[in-house]
C-alpha cells in the first residue's frame, strides 16, 4: 500500500446531503433502500431514547445521561456496520449504539442509574461495558482483537471514542499496537467538536483526526457523521478490510453534540447558540427522511409504526427505571476477584460493621422519638 493510500480525503465522505439529495461518489455507493429503512427506524428509536433518558434524569431516576442527540447517525451506523459475531467497545455516550446491538434499554441504562457496573451480559451481546474514563476501552478493544486473531476467530472489533479521547495516551498506545500487530479492529472517532468544553482546535493541530492514522501506518477516512448512508458505507468498508486480514483502520465522523455534555454541564459557557442552531439544519433524522420520501420508500403508515415502536421502548424505559433497586453492599467486593483476598475481606468486614452500627443508631433514634426505652 502506498503511503498516500493511507491519507483521508480532504473533505468528509457524503452520500446524502442535508436536503436529502443523493451525492454521487466515485468510490462509495448509497446503501439499498431496505438497509436505509432499518437505519431510519434506528434513528427514530435513538432520538426517542435520548429524549426519554433526558426526562428520566430530570425526574431523578437517572443519575446522569450523556446524550447522543444529533449523533444518532453514528450510533445507528456503528451498531449496523458489524456482524453478530463481532464485538463493540463503547463509551459512556454510546447507549443508543449499545441498544442497537440488542441490549435491553433498561439494562443499558443501569450503569448511568448508578446501580451496577454494567447491567447487561457482555458476552451474550458482544458489547463490552460502557466506559467513563476516556480511551481506556481502546486498549481493551485492541487486546480483544489480538486474542481473537490468535484463536483464528472471525471477529472484528469496533472501538468507539470521541474527539477528546484522541488526546489521551491510551489512544496512541492502542493505535500503535493495533497497527504493529495488524489486528482486526476499527477505531471509530465521533468528532462532535467538543471534549466537554474544550474545542477541537485546542486538542490537535492536525488537518483532521483521521490524518493521525498515517502516523501509525493504517488508513484513515473522514465521513459526514450526520449522513447515516455515508457512515454505513465507510464503516462497512473498514470492517470488511479488517475481516479480510487488512488490519486496523481509523474512521473519523464529523458530527455535533447538540445538547450539553451531560445534565451537569452548562454549554452556554463555551459555545454560542447560533452555532448550535446552524447544526440543527444538518439533523441526521430529517436528512434521511427527506431522502426516503424522495425515492418513494417511506409512507405515513410506516412512519407511524416506527414512531409507535420508539414509544414502546420509551415506555419500557420509564417502567424499568421508575422502580427502586434493592442493593447489596457486599457486591462492591464480591466480583473484584474470583477469590476474595484477605485485604478485601478486611474492608468488607469494616464496611459491614459501619452499616450495622448505622442501623442500630437509626433504630435507637426511632425508638427515642416514639417514647420507647432509652
Amino acid at each position: 500500500m502506498l503511503h498516500t493510500d493511507l491519507l483521508p480525503r480532504d473533505t468528509p465522505v457524503r452520500l446524502i446531503d442535508e436536503h436529502g439529495t443523493a451525492v454521487a461518489d466515485e468510490h462509495y455507493a448509497v446503501p439499498d433502500p431496505e438497509t436505509l429503512m432499518r437505519a431510519y427506524r434506528g434513528l427514530i428509536e435513538g432520538r426517542r431514547i435520548n429524549d426519554q433518558a433526558g426526562a428520566l434524569v430530570r425526574q431523578g431516576r437517572l443519575a446522569v445521561y450523556p446524550s447522543s442527540h444529533g449523533q444518532e447517525a453514528c450510533q445507528v451506523g456503528a451498531s449496523m456496520a458489524i456482524a453478530d459475531t463481532d464485538w463493540m467497545f463503547p463509551t459512556y455516550r454510546d447507549s443508543v449504539a449499545v441498544i442497537g446491538r440488542g441490549v435491553d434499554p433498561a439494562d443499558a441504562l443501569v450503569l448511568l442509574k448508578g446501580d451496577w457496573h454494567s447491567g447487561y451480559d457482555t458476552r451474550a451481546h458482544r458489547v463490552s461495558p460502557q466506559t467513563t474514563p476516556l480511551a481506556t476501552q481502546l486498549l481493551h478493544a485492541v487486546g480483544f482483537a489480538q486474542a481473537a486473531k490468535h484463536r483464528g476467530e472471525d471477529t472484528v472489533v469496533l472501538a468507539l471514542c470521541g474527539d477528546g479521547a484522541t488526546s489521551e495516551g491510551d489512544f496512541h498506545e492502542a493505535m500503535n499496537f493495533a497497527a504493529v500487530f495488524h489486528v482486526p479492529v476499527v477505531f471509530f472517532v465521533q468528532n462532535n467538536e467538543f471534549a466537554i468544553s474544550v474545542p477541537l482546535s485546542r486538542q490537535t493541530a492536525a488537518p483532521s483526526l483521521a490524518h493521525k492514522a498515517i502516523g501509525y501506518g493504517m488508513p484513515g477516512q473522514r465521513v459526514d457523521g450526520n449522513d447515516v448512508a455515508a457512515v454505513l458505507a465507510v464503516l462497512g468498508e473498514a470492517v470488511d478490510r479488517a475481516r479480510a486480514g487488512g488490519g486496523p483502520s481509523l474512521v473519523e465522523a464529523h458530527t455535533y453534540r447538540m445538547q450539553a455534555h451531560t445534565n451537569a454541564d452548562d454549554d452556554t459557557r463555551y459555545r454560542e447558540r447560533d452555532e448550535v442552531q446552524a447544526w440543527m439544519a444538518r439533523d441526521p433524522l430529517v436528512r434521511l427522511r427527506a431522502y426516503l420520501d424522495g425515492i418513494g420508500a417511506l409512507d405515513d403508515e410506516t412512519e407511524r409504526q416506527f414512531a409507535a415502536g420508539a414509544e414502546t421502548i420509551a415506555a419500557a424505559m420509564r417502567a424499568a427505571l421508575n422502580t427502586d433497586t434493592d442493593l447489596d453492599p457486599e457486591d462492591l467486593f464480591r466480583f473484584v476477584t474470583e477469590t476474595r483476598s484477605p485485604q478485601l475481606e478486611e474492608q468488607w468486614t469494616l464496611l459491614r460493621g459501619e452499616i450495622e452500627r448505622g442501623r442500630l443508631e437509626t433504630a435507637e433514634t426511632a425508638s427515642t422519638a416514639t417514647g420507647g426505652p432509652r
